[in-house]
């Protein structure tokens, strides 16, 4: 058949979008799967930290992240998962890097244990994170303060969070402190809790407060200032520790 006598060919007509879960991203196509999510998370706590959980919509954390919406729905569902995705990285650090290190220090101390060698053990991991971590763990440190006085969740997620590693800190403070009631170990711990979360917050209340003679963001002294005062104010509620190692109870 000559050229001229060939039917016409009809223009090709693009497929409709697919619907449904985005595709899996091919090789040299883009980035990684994990890259991708951990985008998604860091773009999150950037701006929950500023905004709060009902100050911020899936389509911001996307235009965030640099990502179609659709894409944030694949791996984190509604918005209340995206939270909780975001909560559960950084807390599981925190966690065990503080039993672990609650659990070093009884090892090491043993009978010489002392409420301030638990509190210090307890808090450093947290204060060295916003230290030294980069400004994502500055954004985790100030959500976690939002949350602690979030009225409408904050305590359903603290508590499941954070609490397993809070029981086991009261836990070896009762072995220091043997003559306190629960009810004084759980109200020192709350004092503690909500003086920790507002620290690591930095909200620069302290620096005005002081005329700048204090910084919110001197996390080396605050860790410091927070331990002897937390140790008092324990001491204070629950009863002085017993004395140990042969002397007279």
């Amino acid at each position: 058949m000559s050229p001229a006598s060939r039917p016409p060919v009809a223009p090709a007509v693009p497929a409709p979008p697919r619907r449904g879960r985005p595709p899996k991203a091919r090789a040299g196509s883009g980035p990684a799967p994990v890259e991708t999510r951990e985008s998604i998370l860091d773009a999150a706590e950037d701006l929950f930290s500023k905004h709060g959980f009902y100050g911020v919509t899936i389509r911001e954390v996307a235009r965030e992240a640099g990502v179609d919406t659709a894409l944030v729905h694949y791996y984190f569902g509604a918005k209340r998962g995206l939270f909780d995705a975001v909560f559960l990285r950084r807390a599981e650090i925190w966690n065990s890097e503080r039993v672990a290190a609650i659990e070093r220090y009884a090892r090491e101390a043993g009978p010489a244990m002392t409420v301030e060698g638990l509190l210090e053990a307890f808090l450093r991991p947290p204060f060295e994170w916003s230290l030294k971590g980069g400004p994502g763990w500055k954004h985790y440190a100030a959500l976690v303060a939002q949350t602690n006085a979030q009225p409408v969740f904050g305590g359903e997620t603290m508590a499941r969070y954070f609490d397993p590693a809070i029981r086991r800190l009261i836990e070896l403070l009762r072995q220091v402190l043997p003559d306190a009631r629960d009810q004084d170990l759980y109200w020192a711990w709350h004092n503690l809790s909500g003086a920790l979360t507002l620290t690591l917050g930095e909200t620069g209340r302290l620096d005005r407060l002081s005329g700048g003679l204090c910084r919110s963001g001197d996390l080396e002294a605050a860790g410091d200032y927070m331990v002897r005062f937390a140790a008092a104010g324990f001491r204070a509620v629950c009863g002085g520790e017993r004395v140990r190692q042969g002397a007279t109870p």
